[in-house]
């Protein structure tokens, strides 16, 4: 009986070790898997992330690309030069400024521009301004013409203290676009007509003395066929006449080769 009962509690024995193995083995396995499962779900998170950051700087994008297009879509509006006309007229503001406050403090305003000029600065701008629409002679009328045209624009000073005015009454509505109907909207003033005919006055009297009747001399060499022709032959001595005045004197003497 007592080997029996010890062979039973032997195989009890046997039993309980058996199951205490089965459930070591099982739990390296457990771990495993807790593991996997929580690197999968922090790489699901980062990829998340990602996606929100994609999806925020798309729609940033496609706010910037909008505001974009219609900046440009102003900018095609207004006329082409009008980006210099603004830098110029803010230019001349800025001037009017500084004489303004050189006044107030009784200084010269040429005197303290020259001192934020330097020399090499003066000597360019010297150069620049004699080579600035040189008088190279008579070309053609068209020529002509656009030298005109030059003058009586240089001539112009722009009223900056009605467009201050102008530009507090109307805003952004001063500056046309292409929807703009400017026609019959402006109403030149009294002062401005008067500017108009003084200018106009002026340049009617200096014609006329442009287009006076030069004297007619007698004793001169008719070397012309017709009015057109002398005309042509006065210019053409004008400006060729002393490179040609040897061989002209050569064929009056007849000694010319």
């Amino acid at each position: 009986m007592a080997a029996a009962v010890s062979a039973l509690g032997g195989l009890g024995d046997a039993d309980g070790g058996g199951s205490s193995g089965s459930e070591d083995e099982a739990r390296p396995g457990t771990a495993a898997e807790a593991a996997a499962a929580a690197a999968a779900a922090q790489k699901r998170e980062e990829r998340l992330r990602k996606f929100r950051e994609l999806h925020m700087k798309r729609n940033e994008a496609r706010k910037l690309n909008l505001q974009e297009v219609v900046e440009e879509d102003k900018r095609m509006k207004l006329p082409a030069n009008w980006e210099a006309k603004k830098a110029r007229l803010e230019w001349q503001l800025q001037v009017e400024q500084k004489k303004k406050e050189c006044a107030a403090r009784g200084e010269d305003y040429e005197r303290v521009k020259l001192l934020e000029i330097s020399a090499e600065e003066a000597d360019r701008w010297e150069r620049k301004k004699k080579k600035k629409n040189p008088d190279l002679g008579f070309s053609d009328y068209a020529a002509a013409q656009l030298r005109q045209y030059q003058r009586l624009t240089r001539q112009i000073k722009p009223d900056l203290e009605q467009y201050e005015r102008l530009k507090e009454q109307y805003g952004e509505a001063l500056y046309p676009t292409s929807d703009s109907l400017l026609h019959g909207t402006h109403v030149p003033s009294k002062e401005g007509i008067d500017r108009m005919v003084e200018d106009l006055e002026k340049q009617i009297e200096k014609r006329e003395k442009y287009s006076r009747r030069r004297p007619y001399n007698d004793d001169a060499d008719i070397d012309y066929i017709n009015e057109r022709n002398a005309k042509f032959n006065k210019k053409a001595e004008r400006f060729y006449g002393k490179y040609t005045a040897e061989i002209k004197q050569n064929l009056e003497r007849g000694t010319a080769v």
